[in-house]
């Protein structure tokens, strides 16, 4: 048996590959997408205070930190049993805002469209962000401008534009003042301009990959994602979850997840799969992200961006094609920069009550002795879909357990058939050109993964597989820890 491997996968977050299996017909007998690395948040959190939590948790990744930082917060109200203000409420949507609008930028036109504008089987030293800027140098002006917008919101509200610092238990550390108001105001109304114009660069090649869409990644799953009254919504609400034709299945709320998702592990990645328990595995694979948030809405609430969700909606419907994660990105990316106009246009941003105190803790000698157990877990949407922080804590809340559902792990088992089914479609024989194997790629890509934030077990069921080689590459040893 032949095996084709394709390593690393580029223009992701983190590290993996795709290996595919040949008979001895040159036909595929399996393919599968592998995450070769692991991180241990989930052991690193334990023993750490509670308050600890959302300053420690960005720094899983660089690129979700605000994700992490504010789901950690709304993790620890919930273990101190304290509501924020409407005014850090509303400062911490705004924070979340500015990473989408950094994160679906960065994205789309620095990973995903340079397979759409320099084409899938275009040279892979002009497939980058660099040939973005030699082809294009306007459109990747304005894709820094948009993403910088992003960060000015997150060092203006979090306290630093990477791993912010402001969302406590309890609401915000600080607010914001009528200049920096003022300040993002402007920038945010010139993101839709900015918005506006890279959606008119990418329709045309929507239009002009409609193939691509339709062949690359086939899958059909459920899908899951917060939603308030059916509208699009990333800070709260409950999780809906659908099934493929769109029908309604489970809706419940965050900390009722274990009832409804479970994990589990296959020896060929570190990145665990979630499934739906009830529907079983592996036909309770779902999806989360822009493309399941805007298959479980039914209203984008914002003037443009729900105009560009009607026109999707008419074209795709329910849309199960993994590349349509690019157009939904986009439609989102709208969203934000308009929600944060309306959030910055309210002077309720501005308020001064901004954090309910925390009462009633046990000292670290009193919960020694008893055997009370706080709990606390937070759900936001991040630009990946949804995020779940799950924490157990003593009486005087240092933490003893700690579980994290990430947006990329709930996509794992979709990217794994994805990559499985195209390479039994596409591949016929052992000569596989760069431009099928980059269409792999593609798939995944389109998924926008996140493997630091996805792969954080150090112990239990994924033990540590260490290949040995010699000096001539050959594998002489396998070693498990």
């Amino acid at each position: 048996m032949k095996q084709i491997e394709i390593s690393p996968v580029t223009r992701i977050e983190g590290h993996a590959k795709i290996t595919v299996q040949l008979d001895d017909s040159g036909n595929v007998s399996d393919a599968h997408f592998h995450v070769m690395e692991i991180r241990g948040f989930e052991k690193f959190l334990e023993g750490a205070a509670a308050e600890e939590a959302p300053r420690i948790t960005p720094r899983i990744c660089g690129i979700c930190q605000t994700a992490h930082h504010i789901v950690s917060a709304k993790a620890t109200d919930a273990v101190f049993q304290v509501k924020p203000p409407e005014t850090a409420e509303k400062l911490r949507e705004l924070m979340l805002l500015g990473q989408y609008i950094h994160s679906h930028s960065l994205h789309f036109y620095f990973l995903g469209a340079p397979d759409l504008i320099m084409g899938p089987d275009s040279d892979p030293a002009e497939r980058n962000v660099l040939g973005i800027i030699k082809n294009n140098p306007d459109l990747a002006k304005m894709a820094i401008k948009t993403r910088a917008v992003g960060q000015h919101i997150t060092g203006i509200v979090g306290g630093k534009p990477v791993h912010p610092v402001t969302a406590v238990p309890g609401g915000q550390s600080r607010g914001i003042d009528a200049e920096g108001r003022d300040k993002l105001l402007q920038e945010a109304k010139e993101c839709v301009g900015l918005v506006e114009a890279g959606v008119e660069v990418a329709k045309p090649l929507f239009e002009q990959y409609a193939e691509a869409i339709e062949t690359l990644g086939p899958v059909e799953t459920c899908f899951g994602g917060l939603t308030s009254g059916g509208k699009l919504g990333f800070y709260d609400g409950q999780m809906k979850v659908i099934d493929k034709e769109g029908n309604m299945i489970h809706e419940f709320e965050g900390a009722d997840y274990l009832d409804y998702i479970e994990e589990k592990v296959q020896p060929w990645s570190y990145m665990k799969f979630p499934f739906l328990k009830q529907v079983g595995f592996p036909e309770g694979s779902y999806r989360v992200g822009p493309l399941a948030r805007l298959n479980i809405v039914d209203e984008v609430p914002t003037e443009k961006a729900g105009a560009l969700y009607g026109e999707y909606k008419d074209k795709f419907g329910m849309a199960q094609n993994p590349l349509l994660y690019h157009y939904a990105r986009l439609i989102e990316l709208m969203y934000t920069a308009e929600r944060a106009v309306e959030l910055l246009e309210d002077d309720a941003i501005m308020g001064d009550d901004i954090r309910q105190s925390i009462e009633g803790l046990m000292t670290r000698a009193e919960a020694k002795e008893s055997d009370e157990t706080l709990r606390g877990v937070g759900i936001i949407e991040a630009p990946r879909g949804s995020l779940i922080h799950d924490y157990e804590t003593d009486g005087a809340g240092i933490i003893k357990k700690a579980n994290l559902i990430v947006a990329t792990g709930q996509n794992n088992l979709a990217m794994d058939m994805g990559v499985r089914e195209t390479a039994k479609a596409m591949i016929h024989g052992e000569e596989v050109s760069e431009g099928l194997k980059n269409r792999l790629e593609m798939i995944i890509r389109a998924y926008d993964p996140c493997l630091s934030c996805a792969t954080h077990m150090i112990n239990g069921e994924s033990p540590l597989l260490v290949d040995i080689h010699d000096a001539d590459g050959i594998l002489v040893k396998k070693h498990v820890i």
